[in-house]
């Protein structure tokens, strides 16, 4: 039966193979192989946007019917290149399905003040305060917690606190927020990955229980970063001091507000991101500096393979960079195509860039596939393949400036931020919801002083920190720092310096992701069919809109995006990151309040509530448990149990948004669409259980609040 299957495969005459596929495949050699990260983040995203987590089984079953259908179409061109994409989602569905079973379940927190013991993994230095990472923390003597919490200390808290310490501290605990609305950035999605609990905020002083020294590699590499990124901002107060910890550590939480927001609308939010430009500087350092110290020895020069040692050497430094800033994702693919290359160098071959981040993208999706839903992932791969592209397709006008050496140099300058800003831009706006303008302009002055100012100056602070001069090279990069900075609020406080863009659904995005990769990987005409996807993906808000109507998870916000204008409902308590979250949302400023009284457009308030007409549907917004006139009306929206408002009609109050989270309505053809956040997300390992249904499991220990030591 096989036998007869397999013929009748291999004679199937099939649609697309004829004469010109066959000339398109013959252009387009060498090119397959960087589709296999494609189709395997298509796969782990389909794994994420799942309601309902799949059998356990599942992910191994499509990975061996995909590897048997690869079996059975080998022979054949086309059913073979089709088997070979679905074998390679199906790697990617299965290896975000084992990801998410090889971390930690979900753990509760009392919800009153408690008394916690755990082991300091890392302390982090935050504008105003530090913030502790505890490992293994127990509730009153009870079992040791799998997953981390972060703890924000007293900002007049005098511990000195080192990884490896055991401290006791009192504090209230909260576990992490859901999504702002629904279809919003999820942080428990992150935190359930990351391994992380939760957090909360000290309510007395740290008592340190013992002192001892972090036991095994992660935790040393820990304290020797958190140690570090002490000595630089000791001897680089300020916003200096933070930002030349982030280049050198990773560890950007010190950086204030504003300066990290000059950054982020000037469009170097990417030097504060540790990744490519950091590896390659201090990769083509190491290179430079060690192919240099050979050259003075004659017999060196003459008889080593200097160029080989050279390779090698700026791997181990690169290597050493990367464990040192935390082994994030961008610096990963940075590191992992780096290394390629290196690693081509010092074998005498020429390493092929597409396959390099091909491979890198495969790398980081069999370790990390959550990464795929990730802003820093989507950005990182989508500048890099655009400059590898880009390049190779503007090659041939680069060459005509031969001999023109300032000039090329401007060009690449202006090619490279252009070339990184426009891919990345599509991503930024999903996220972020704006767009910077002038981020040219600041990468042709920024990037420059970062790649021979202040990296090299750092390094060399790093080398002497042994001997405790660093900071003959500190002073230095700090000067970096400050004209660097400078250029950043210069450029974010010119007219326009951002712009705001409406909602682009997540179908749009991957719309646009996959135009990108058409775009980049083929070599062909064909390759043009990308820029219609790029802009079928921009122009998506236009056929999906956004929600007219959001209702806070704790309906302390309430707010409507109306032809006539936006209005917000606030209570005490309100949380900024969600009114921050829906103004990027819907591109707009949240700063007027529905009005007392009244009848603005189709907004009509008295004291007990507001009447709203909006895509022929009636939607009453109630302020009291005063009766309404529920003539007409679709929906009753309440800040309070709005039971007794119009019985008879759907409402979301206080129980609705504590029992199924936030909630999102679109108002339009006469009906009221309401999506909450459980439904969006539906029943996933990361989505904490509904209230109503929950299980009641065995509660943690509460602490007396007994004194705490000395």
């Amino acid at each position: 039966m096989v036998n007869q299957a397999l013929a009748a495969i291999r004679g199937v005459r099939w649609p697309f193979g004829v004469a010109w596929l066959h000339a398109w495949v013959a252009a387009e050699r060498g090119r397959f192989v960087p589709w296999l990260p494609v189709f395997m983040g298509s796969g782990a995203l389909s794994y994420f946007a799942l309601r309902a987590e799949p059998a356990w089984w599942a992910g191994a079953a499509s990975v061996a019917a995909g590897l048997a259908l690869c079996r059975l179409c080998w022979p054949a061109m086309t059913p073979r290149a089709l088997a070979f994409a679905l074998t390679a989602a199906a790697i990617g569905f299965a290896s975000a399905q084992f990801a998410t079973w090889r971390a930690p379940p979900i753990e509760t927190f009392p919800r009153k003040a408690v008394v916690l013991t755990g082991v300091v993994r890392g302390v982090e230095t935050l504008p105003e305060g530090r913030r502790v990472t505890l490992a293994d923390s127990q509730f009153g003597g009870g079992p040791a917690m799998a997953r981390t919490i972060h703890i924000r200390l007293r900002d007049t808290d005098p511990a000195v606190l080192a990884a490896g310490d055991t401290i006791r501290i009192r504090a209230v605990l909260r576990p992490p927020a859901p999504p702002a609305y629904p279809g919003a950035w999820d942080l428990q999605r992150d935190a359930y990955f990351s391994g992380l609990g939760g957090s909360g905020a000290a309510l007395g002083p740290v008592a340190v229980v013992a002192q001892a020294s972090p036991v095994g590699p992660v935790r040393w590499l820990q304290g020797l970063r958190d140690a570090i990124a002490g000595r630089v901002m000791a001897a680089l107060p300020g916003t200096d001091g933070a930002i030349a910890a982030t280049l050198l550590t990773g560890t950007a939480s010190a950086i204030p507000p504003p300066d990290r927001a000059a950054f982020r609308d000037s469009g170097l939010a990417h030097l504060l991101a540790v990744a490519g430009l950091h590896i390659g500087i201090v990769m083509g350092l190491a290179m430079a500096g060690a192919r240099l110290g050979l050259s003075l020895s004659e017999r060196a020069a003459l008889y080593w393979p200097c160029k080989q040692i050279a390779a090698w050497t700026a791997l181990a430094v690169g290597a050493g960079y990367l464990l040192l800033t935390g082994v994030h994702i961008p610096i990963l693919r940075s590191f992992a195509m780096a290394a390629l290359v290196t690693l081509g160098v010092a074998a005498g071959r020429r390493a092929i860039s597409l396959r390099g981040l091909a491979i890198a993208a495969t790398v980081i999706l069999l370790m990390a596939p959550q990464e795929v839903v990730g802003v820093s992932f989507q950005m990182s791969f989508a500048a890099v393949l655009a400059l590898i592209a880009g390049y190779e397709a503007m090659q041939p006008s680069l060459a005509r400036l031969h001999g023109r050496r300032m000039l090329r140099h401007i060009a690449a300058l202006v090619l490279t931020s252009v070339l990184a800003g426009l891919a990345s831009a599509p991503f930024g706006a999903y996220h972020f919801g704006q767009v910077q303008v002038y981020f040219v302009l600041a990468n042709l002055i920024a990037v420059p002083l970062t790649a021979v100012w202040v990296m090299p100056a750092g390094l060399v602070a790093l080398a002497l920190m042994p001997l405790g001069l660093e900071q003959l090279a500190l002073t230095p990069m700090g000067w970096g720092i400050d004209l660097v900075l400078a250029v950043a609020r210069f450029v974010s406080a010119l007219p326009e310096a951002t712009i705001r863009v409406p909602h682009m659904p997540s179908w749009g995005l991957a719309m646009v992701a996959l135009g990108l990769a058409w775009l980049g990987l083929w070599r062909s005409r064909l390759r043009l069919a990308g820029v219609m996807a790029i802009l079928a993906g921009l122009l998506s808000g236009l056929v999906s809109p956004a929600a007219d109507l959001l209702v806070s998870n704790d309906a302390r916000l309430i707010a409507l995006d109306s032809p006539t204008g936006a209005y917000v409902q606030t209570r005490p308590g309100e949380s900024r990151f969600v009114l921050d979250s829906w103004q990027q949302y819907w591109a707009t400023t949240l700063s007027a309040p529905f009005p007392e009284s009244g009848a603005p457009g189709p907004v009509r308030c008295d004291i007990d509530g507001c009447r709203i007409q909006q895509g022929g549907v009636v939607v009453l917004l109630a302020r009291s448990l005063h009766p309404m006139d529920c003539t007409g009306a679709a929906l009753v929206v309440s800040a309070e149990p709005a039971r007794v408002v119009c019985p008879a009609l759907p409402r979301i109050d206080r129980f609705a948004v504590w029992r199924d989270g936030a909630q999102a309505v679109w108002l339009g053809q006469g009906v009221a669409t309401v999506v909450s956040d459980r439904a969006f997300r539906g029943d996933r390992p990361w989505v904490p259980p509904s209230p109503e249904t929950a299980r009641v499991g065995p509660a943690l220990p509460l602490a007396t609040a007994e004194p705490l030591p000395d």
